[in-house]
């Protein structure tokens, strides 16, 4: 996120997806998100998300503080994008370059400036680890511009291919979410995928934070880089886990600030 990793003042992004609703369908708890974030990833119209939720969107989050990031995803709405597809890297590089477009347009227009970049649901795990479709994206992201921050999942191929392009990034962990002893999440199929305990999810988020380990169900300690801290907007209850999950950081001394752009330039 910085570039000084170890720093002794322990600095975290809060971020969480944003402007999921599409036509009249609203989705998640967006207004009350914005109290406890210090970024937001917005959908940019494949997954979910249309012209005015965008722009809807934007102008909360600018009202807010809160740092800007394009969520693209693949063209799958029926799947919520949470559904892998046979794409090719050509694919995603114009998939990815159409929504960062459509979505930096609104932002411009809106008198703010995009910050960063995350891919959404099964793109976000299949850039993590194939080479090609996180190129892709990388590729999308230099085009459209070379300060873009990418958040990606810690220990993901796309943070090395960002480091290999030279480009800004930020390790991202997630304080809902089970591990695996790899450091995968573990699939939302599986009992206990998702953390329903907004204390539980707390400390999780600390200990990520504070001390660069999560916990398996089992136990197990799995090491991770916590520049980032992912909070799902679509549960039923992400405003009270985002309450929660800030209260705990500020309470272990973590200061709470979105990655900045100008660290990088």
């Amino acid at each position: 996120m910085t570039s000084d990793h170890n720093s002794l003042i322990r600095t975290v992004d809060l971020n969480c997806d944003f402007g999921e609703g599409f036509g009249t369908y609203t989705f998640g708890q967006d207004t009350e998100l914005l109290q406890y974030v210090t970024s937001v990833n917005i959908a940019c119209g494949f997954h979910a998300g249309d012209p005015h939720t965008m722009r809807t969107a934007v102008n909360q989050a600018l009202a807010a503080g809160a740092a800007i990031g394009a969520h693209p995803g693949l063209p799958d709405r029926l799947g919520f994008g949470r559904r892998e597809m046979s794409v090719s890297a050509s694919e995603v590089y114009d998939f990815t370059l159409y929504q960062l477009g459509a979505l930096q347009a609104i932002v411009r227009a809106s008198g703010g400036r995009l910050n960063h970049l995350k891919p959404h649901g099964a793109l976000y795990h299949m850039a993590g680890r194939d080479k090609t479709i996180a190129e892709a994206i990388i590729k999308a992201a230099l085009a459209v511009d070379d300060q873009l921050i990418i958040y990606g999942q810690s220990g993901s191929l796309i943070l090395d291919t960002a480091i290999r392009f030279g480009i800004p990034y930020a390790s991202e962990v997630f304080a809902d979410r089970a591990y695996e002893p790899d450091g995968s999440l573990a699939a939302r199929s599986k009992p206990g995928a998702v953390l329903h305990d907004a204390d539980e999810a707390a400390a999780q988020a600390v200990a990520m934070a504070a001390q660069g380990i999560v916990y398996t169900p089992d136990g197990s300690p799995v090491h991770v880089q916590a520049d980032t801290i992912c909070l799902h907007g679509d549960g039923a209850h992400a405003a009270l886990f985002a309450s929660r999950i800030n209260e705990a950081l500020i309470a272990a001394g973590i200061n709470l600030h979105s990655p900045s752009r100008m660290l990088r330039e």
